[in-house]
């Protein structure tokens, strides 16, 4: 019965997260052709370069929490109460320092206007910090459902406002209002849908317990943000404003796509994987079922975008942004590889082993700045390059390192991943040779859509794929269920 249970909760939460992540993709595809049809390069470029220290801020004001509060197998009101009013404190203070040191961000990148907008786009992080505790309450108790409700009318309510300020001429000022406006709501939808408040006097013993835990998260979170926008930071240094807004376009596109998968997977991975740690034989069945979902959809997806990136881009944001094409390409095939990152990622937090992503976040992050800097000489492109095949290769380091944990081997790794790999690399590659005579772009997108998604699909099926037949199972059943 548990199993059972079990199941049906983590069939829900991805269904619902597919549901969550892929709207969040669908509008910020078609808020985001809008965008880039109207605005620069150095538009987006200016947004770009701050981006990291919104995300360190970020990370900070949570300190973890989230993750710790979901580790407690019921955690209660006192615990609620008192990481949101940290969460509080913490965003405050950083707001404070960020908002004194706009000035010293703006002589680092060579842009005056950085110091009015970092200080209004900072407020989105201050404004999330009340939303952080509702958003782990609705995540712990697999509320998908209502995430991926609040999410969409954060997402049409800000893309909508960042539009109209676009053609309005705000110019990179949509981005930033898009951004504030996106949280705000956010956070008012998740209220609605917790009826939960905080209250005083504050009790902060439970964060007290829960430090030692989190704080080794926090700075794991600090660490991720910056490996995560080290070649935008690195290029708002050295490059035109305008090259930055180029990658963080193709950027963009790129985390569209495995942000899907990644952000579906981490909605129950460490409430499922933690619910199940204490059986190793039932853990293993779980996390090798969740790696082959991922691989089941991170190939092909990634892949077949890198394959089509030429007349996509030109279609749906003009050949103004043509010069992203390539660096898109290449961050498609590492962006592949992520969302088994955030598998591992949950796997030891689930486990309690913060110290183990900490570590392995830190050589990761000394590795990626060493080749970063070594190749920074040789233009954005093969910097690009570089940074994706290490990508790649360091997922085997974080095998390793969490094999102990569940006993998964790097054999059983590639038995999950490589199918999927090599079945979704010949569909992609031989629908673009198939396809490479046709000129007519949207005729050639939608022709490479269609066939590379038919093959892909008919392969699993001549190869009795099991992962193709549960999904195709679970959409007959909630047919059935409505």
């Amino acid at each position: 019965m548990a199993e059972s249970t079990l199941k049906e909760k983590t069939s829900r939460g991805l269904f619902w997260g597919s549901i969550n992540n892929g709207t969040t993709q669908v509008l910020n595809l078609l808020f985001g052709i809008f965008l880039a049809r109207k605005l620069t390069q150095a538009d987006y470029g200016i947004l770009a370069v701050i981006s990291i220290f919104t995300l360190v801020a970020g990370s900070i004001q949570s300190a973890g929490f989230s993750q710790a509060l979901a580790n407690l197998k019921k955690p209660t009101h006192n615990d609620y109460n008192a990481v949101f009013w940290f969460n509080i404190l913490a965003g405050s203070i950083m707001y404070a320092i960020l908002f004194l040191c706009a000035p010293i961000i703006a002589w680092f990148f060579h842009q005056p206007v950085l110091v009015e907008v970092s200080r209004f786009t900072f407020l989105a992080f201050f404004i999330s910090a009340f939303g952080i505790v509702p958003n782990a309450y609705l995540w712990i108790n697999f509320r998908n459902r209502e995430l991926a409700t609040a999410n969409f009318f954060a997402m049409v309510i800000s893309g909508c406002t960042g539009i109209w300020m676009a053609y309005h001429d705000f110019a990179y000022w949509s981005l930033a209002w898009q951004q504030v406006i996106y949280i705000t709501t956010l956070n008012i939808v998740r209220y609605y849908y917790t009826h939960w408040l905080p209250t005083l006097p504050v009790d902060f013993s439970p964060i007290r317990k829960m430090f030692k835990f989190s704080v080794k998260l926090l700075l794991t979170n600090i660490l991720n943000s910056i490996n995560q926008n080290v070649l935008t930071f690195i290029f708002g240094r050295i490059f035109p404003i305008e090259s930055v807004g180029v990658f963080n376009q193709a950027n963009k596109w790129n985390t569209t796509g495995s942000g899907f998968i990644s952000n579906t997977i981490s909605q129950v991975a460490q409430p499922v994987i933690s619910a199940v740690n204490d059986d190793t034989i039932r853990e293993q069945r779980v996390f090798r079922k969740m790696t082959r979902f991922a691989a089941f959809l991170s190939f092909p997806a990634m892949f077949g975008l890198a394959m089509v990136s030429d007349e996509f881009i030109v279609i749906t944001i003009t050949d103004y942004w043509a010069d992203c094409v390539p660096i898109l390409q290449i961050l498609c095939i590492g962006g592949s590889f992520l969302p088994f990152y955030t598998l591992h990622h949950n796997l030891s937090i689930s486990h309690g082993r913060s110290d183990l992503y900490l570590c392995c976040t830190i050589v990761q992050i000394i590795v990626q700045l060493a080749i970063v800097i070594l190749f920074s000489n040789w233009g954005i492109t093969t910097m690009v390059i570089a940074y994706s095949i290490f990508t790649i290769l360091f997922l085997f380091v974080w095998q390793i390192v969490t094999a102990p944990l569940c006993r998964i081997t790097i054999w059983q790794l590639f038995k999950d991943i490589l199918p999927f790999m090599l079945i979704a690399a010949f569909s992609m590659g031989g629908t673009y040779v198939i396809t490479y005579s046709i000129t007519h772009l949207p005729l050639l997108l939608i022709v490479r859509i269609t066939i590379a998604t038919l093959s892909y699909l008919v392969l699993l099926r001549l190869l009795h794929a099991e992962i193709l037949n549960e999904c195709v199972q679970f959409i007959k059943n909630k047919k059935k269920s409505h």
